[in-house]
């Protein structure tokens, strides 16, 4: 038996999550308010994890979403994270090959827009882009030839950027792709966030999510 990805088990568990939020409301005549959902997802999350009902592979984000609804109520919003999970992890454990045309796709779409894309760069040490407060993402070239074969990718390869992050999120998924979250500690580029595109959509952590 195939063990489970953590985008199917990501999936699984948001979908579940929302399910059993759908089936609690329609036994209550009243509207739950957001508040009230909030901690009938808590005490769901709680007992989940307390049952293992979920892959391991998601069981820090069931813990940390635990203590969000404990600390926060209704702010953590949870019925709405699971809506934008199930929304992105949908299309990523559908989407497993091709990634490598999709890439290119993403980066024409983002020229469309207007931004500033470098792809033609070699980029093996910290640099600083002087571009005039432009949103732009930058690929190293290498990687981009050397991760990329017959219109699949290979290897992980690292967008930088800087920009509205939600912006390369949407479009990234328009072309059935999802990114990891931005991080400012490992990239290459100065005031540039590094996100990572891995093979088959294979991320081992939430993924970043459009708001």
């Amino acid at each position: 038996m195939q063990s489970q990805t953590y985008n199917q088990a990501m999936l699984a568990l948001a979908q579940a999550g929302l399910e059993a939020l759908a089936n609690s409301a329609s036994q209550h005549k009243a509207k739950r308010t957001p508040a009230q959902e909030s901690h009938f997802l808590c005490n769901w999350m709680v007992e989940s994890l307390k049952e293992k009902r979920f892959s391991k592979l998601v069981a820090e984000d069931l813990t940390q979403w635990i203590r969000a609804a404990r600390s926060q109520g209704a702010g953590a919003q949870l019925p709405n994270l699971f809506s934008r999970i199930v929304r992105q992890y949908q299309v990523a454990t559908s989407n497993t090959q091709g990634l490598g045309n999709a890439l290119l796709q993403l980066i024409e779409a983002m020229k469309a827009l207007g931004w500033l894309v470098i792809t033609e760069s070699q980029i093996d040490t910290k640099l600083k882009l002087d571009g005039q407060g432009q949103s732009s993402l930058i690929i190293n070239a290498k990687e981009l030839t050397e991760h990329l074969a017959n219109g699949e990718l290979i290897k992980p390869i690292s967008l930088y950027l800087r920009g509205d992050e939600n912006t390369l999120a949407e479009q990234a998924l328009a072309q059935g792709l999802i990114l990891s979250q931005g991080n400012k500690k490992t990239t290459l580029i100065k005031h540039h966030k590094a996100y990572i595109l891995k093979p088959g959509n294979n991320l081992i952590k939430l993924c970043l999510l459009i708001n």
